[in-house]
């Protein structure tokens, strides 16, 4: 079914002559007003509806360009069609009247459309109009599309379809820079990196080149085209992944176990390590401390005791081990 033109197209045509202003004083007679050139433009329009009424995309295969594209009916290429047929080539003041108002024309097409399809229109139509400072009009392409008409693909896209009436773009693979179809085989430049393998763009694995591509404390992650540097585990001197299971060697304070880096308990140690006598040892992560418990004071080379006697930490009721802040 065809939109309602009559009753929207005299609504249009209300708005245009209250846009258009009034002729010069003497030149009525001379030539068609604006107010009569403006009916003859509408009753053109309307004409082109009529004309373009049981018209089609024209490719050949009308059912899947309509689905993909949406129905020819309400479409900016039909839309297209129609304006470009109400002025010759050399009616200077139709072309004229035409440019001023197409974004009022544009605007009132929309409102033609269907509400449930005219977000699909807005979304699929390759084409926006913006209005420059100077006044003139430029033509935006929708990403993917560039040309005149915007109707020949980017680089990066290939044409999907393409009729007299309309070109559908599609994004290449990832792998390709350029190509002629969608899939990595279809390359005909692979993107950079990436290379040719077997007829396919392949992606490069920079982490595997003789020379690393990383510092000293990191360690080199493949991406799709690319690679990442990410900093080693803190308790390793050099890795070859992420966390202390890929350390090459261990920071001092750890030791490999179990096929990691983990912190070596010191105040374990047989003989026991702090240096002054009744100095307890607290294991701290990669390191210790060594602190005379509560009651007691350093000395040159003992903690020696300052509470008095019965008031002694025993070994059923050690000191407290100091708080984080202490060590």
């Amino acid at each position: 079914m065809l939109p309602r033109a009559p009753a929207a197209l005299g609504l249009l045509l209300l708005l245009l002559l209250l846009l258009l202003p009034p002729p010069p004083p003497g030149e009525a007679t001379k030539k068609p007003t604006p107010c009569k050139r403006c009916r003859e433009l509408v009753d053109k329009f309307n004409q082109g509806m009529v004309d373009t009424a049981k018209k089609n995309f024209g490719g050949g295969n009308t059912a899947w360009e309509e689905k993909t594209l949406s129905k020819y009916e309400f479409s900016e290429v039909r839309l297209l069609e129609i304006v470009e047929g109400l002025c010759g080539s050399s009616d200077f003041e139709c072309n004229q009247l035409v440019e001023e108002h197409e974004e009022h024309l544009e605007a009132w097409w929309l409102q033609l459309v269907p509400r449930r399809v005219r977000a699909a229109l807005q979304r699929e139509w390759p084409l926006q109009w913006r209005r420059q400072q100077t006044g003139g009009r430029d033509l935006q392409c929708h990403l993917g599309y560039q040309g005149p008409l915007c109707t020949d693909c980017t680089a990066g896209y290939f044409s999907a379809l393409r009729n007299a009436t309309h070109s559908v773009c599609t994004a290449c693979d990832e792998s390709c820079k350029t190509c002629t179809g969608p899939t990595s085989r279809d390359c005909s430049q692979c993107e950079a990196g990436w290379a040719r393998e077997d007829g396919a763009c392949v992606d490069v694995d920079e982490c595997a080149a003789e020379t690393p591509p990383c510092g000293d404390t990191q360690y080199c992650e493949n991406v799709s085209g690319s690679f990442v540097c990410e900093e080693c585990d803190p308790t390793c001197v050099g890795c070859t992944g992420k966390g202390p299971g890929h350390c090459k060697e261990c920071v001092p304070g750890y030791a490999k176990e179990s096929g990691q880096c983990t912190d070596v308990d010191e105040c374990a140690h047989a003989g026991g390590i702090c240096p002054r006598r009744n100095e307890n040892c607290y294991n701290t992560p990669g390191s210790f401390v060594c602190v005379c418990p509560e009651g007691f004071e350093e000395a040159e080379d003992a903690c020696v005791q300052t509470r008095p006697a019965g008031d002694e930490a025993t070994e059923e009721n050690p000191a407290p081990p100091p708080s984080r802040e202490d060590l």
